[in-house]
């Protein structure tokens, strides 16, 4: 179905199990909005490693990670070193990676995919999806069933004991964005040219 955006969190599956949900569900991009492209407990999710199996199961990978992830490297985006997801999404590297999200679902069947198990844990619920208003979004669960947006969102509402949804989003918000000691002194730069020289043409 176009115009319908997927979210998926590797978790931790086996390289073979996350294929075959992304297979049930025929996806045919998937698109990393990890900031580090990397897993020290589940290497099968190193960008090169998973960029090779998806490739072995006609998988398109698209790192938009610089553009979507939840640790940028902004600075601005920050307050007292802990990320503020409302300042990420006024800057016009998310408004270009939200745009070229909506660019490519026009041509293919994409999945968001970051690390937590439960979107209501992860920035691509948080923050990515909760700035799609107008797409049809769909998280693929840990056993494969699917849980619409507006699903999720009636969860947060009740985790949190709240009936104001962007109240919600902000309170969770708070619970799990990254603090960040030093963030002059990291090296995300790196890590992103490493991956965009490493990962396979752009196609949208």
């Amino acid at each position: 179905m176009m115009n319908t955006l997927y979210t998926i969190g590797h978790s931790n599956h086996t390289s073979d199990k996350f294929i075959n949900l992304l297979k049930q569900h025929d996806i045919n991009a998937l698109c990393d909005v990890r900031s580090y492209p990397s897993s020290k407990y589940c290497p099968q999710f190193n960008s090169s490693q998973l960029r090779k199996k998806l490739k072995e199961n006609s998988i398109a990978y698209v790192f938009l990670g610089k553009e979507l992830g939840g640790i940028p490297s902004d600075i601005s985006c920050y307050q007292q070193g802990k990320i503020n997801y409302n300042l990420l999404a006024k800057t016009t590297l998310f408004a270009n990676g939200i745009q070229r999200l909506k660019n490519g679902i026009k041509s293919y069947r994409i999945a968001l995919m970051c690390v937590e198990k439960d979107p209501l844990n992860c920035h691509r619920l948080l923050l990515i999806c909760r700035n799609l208003p107008n797409l049809t979004i769909q998280h693929i669960g840990f056993d494969g069933n699917l849980e619409s947006q507006e699903e999720v969102e009636l969860r947060l509402l009740k985790k949190l004991k709240l009936v104001n949804l962007e109240q919600a989003y902000d309170k969770q918000t708070k619970k799990v964005a990254y603090v960040i000691n030093n963030i002059g002194e990291n090296n995300i730069e790196n890590i992103y040219d490493w991956v965009c020289q490493k990962n396979c043409p752009d196609i949208f």
